[in-house]
């Protein structure tokens, strides 16, 4: 139970949390990294810490697409695969992270010349492997790098279709939203077919373009959940759409500001979006990236918008009900929360279920 003595930090540090928004290659650590880096010289990536670190200073989003493709072209084999999973968890449960929706771009390791068996595989061991080390459940999305266009949908859509890892449970889209327009079809169609196979539909939308890239991620895609969506309140209709269908946005304020999204923390729209009464999950996109973690994010919001222990214990208890969870495992991480604060009142932010 939370008591007045108790300090902000110490109860973000021990609420149970999930991760809904968070990239596999953007969640390796600076140490990872650059041990790949030394393992394959000579491309544009740093050896040396603190210049790994300048990279990571990013002019705009097209910038960080740049630096984020570097990274991952050093993803060369299975057990390279293997090691960012166990990473992001072990990183995670550290956190008291007790789930996470593990975002995975496939084509980009095909492309790299690992067979998607092989990647399978170890994207199968790695679950395995953070549950008994780390006691975290990760789940994997499989991520369209939007930039590929139809061929990344193909490409994406097979992996997902013919060897999808037993821990698949949804399929998305990322990268430079300005560049989807022409492959629109291709896109809608690899989600028809994603989604007719029991996928969930989880696209990036507008984080970087307008209230346009949302209704086609919610008309044209099917979307369940949105990734970022901070730019729906350009758009009233919009919002009231969200507000009334309860479609949950997985918001990113660390990665918003990194990438040019939004000038500063305190310029971010978290909490007109909160008093609107949209269904926000924080999350922490790509973390030694942008120097932060999901506690991190925690803090920085509380900090910055005066969000108290209720109502962050609201925003874990969105992303558990948004979660792709279990009905028991849901139960479960809810029950710690309610064992760290006293229960929300009824009708509070993250009761009803949003699926």
């Amino acid at each position: 139970m939370l008591t007045e003595n108790t300090s902000l930090n110490a109860f973000i540090d021990a609420l149970p949390k999930v991760e809904l928004h968070v990239h596999l290659v953007g969640s390796a650590s600076v140490p990872t990294v650059l041990e790949l880096a030394r393992r394959h010289p000579g491309g544009p990536v740093p050896t040396g810490e603190r210049e790994l670190r300048d990279f990571y200073v990013f002019r705009d989003f097209p910038h960080f697409a740049e630096v984020y493709e570097a990274v991952s072209s050093l993803v060369r084999t299975p057990e390279d695969v293997a090691t960012l999973v166990l990473g992001v968890a072990r990183d995670l449960a550290a956190q008291n992270v007790r789930y996470v929706d593990l975002t995975v771009t496939p084509y980009t390791h095909q492309r790299a010349g690992m067979p998607m068996p092989e990647i399978t595989e170890a994207l199968d061991l790695a679950v395995r492997r953070a549950r008994e080390l780390h006691g975290i459940r990760v789940a994997y999305i499989f991520d369209i790098p939007g930039e590929f266009g139809a061929e990344g949908a193909r490409g994406t859509l097979r992996h997902a279709l013919d060897h999808p890892p037993e821990a698949l449970i949804g399929f998305g889209i990322g990268g430079i939203e300005q560049m989807r327009a022409p492959h629109r079809d291709a896109f809608r169609d690899a989600f028809r077919a994603a989604r007719a196979a029991g996928l969930r539909s989880l696209p990036h939308a507008g984080e970087m373009t307008g209230p346009e890239t949302i209704w086609e991620a919610l008309d044209g895609l099917g979307a369940e959940r949105i990734g970022h969506g901070t730019n729906c309140l350009a758009d009233p209709r919009l919002v009231a759409h969200l507000r009334e269908t309860r479609i949950p946005l997985e918001v990113c304020p660390t990665s918003n500001v990194c990438t040019g999204q939004v000038a500063s923390l305190g310029d971010h729209p978290l909490p007109r979006m909160l008093e609107e009464g949209l269904f926000v999950t924080l999350n922490s996109d790509d973390p030694p990236m942008f120097g932060t973690t999901l506690t991190g994010e925690y803090r920085a919001v509380a900090r910055t918008f005066g969000i108290g222990p209720q109502g962050l214990a609201d925003l874990a208890r969105n992303g558990v009900a948004a979660s792709s969870l279990d009905e028991a495992g849901r139960a479960e991480v809810l029950a710690e929360i309610d064992a760290l604060v006293s229960p929300t009142p009824e009708g509070a932010t993250g009761s009803p279920d949003p699926r």
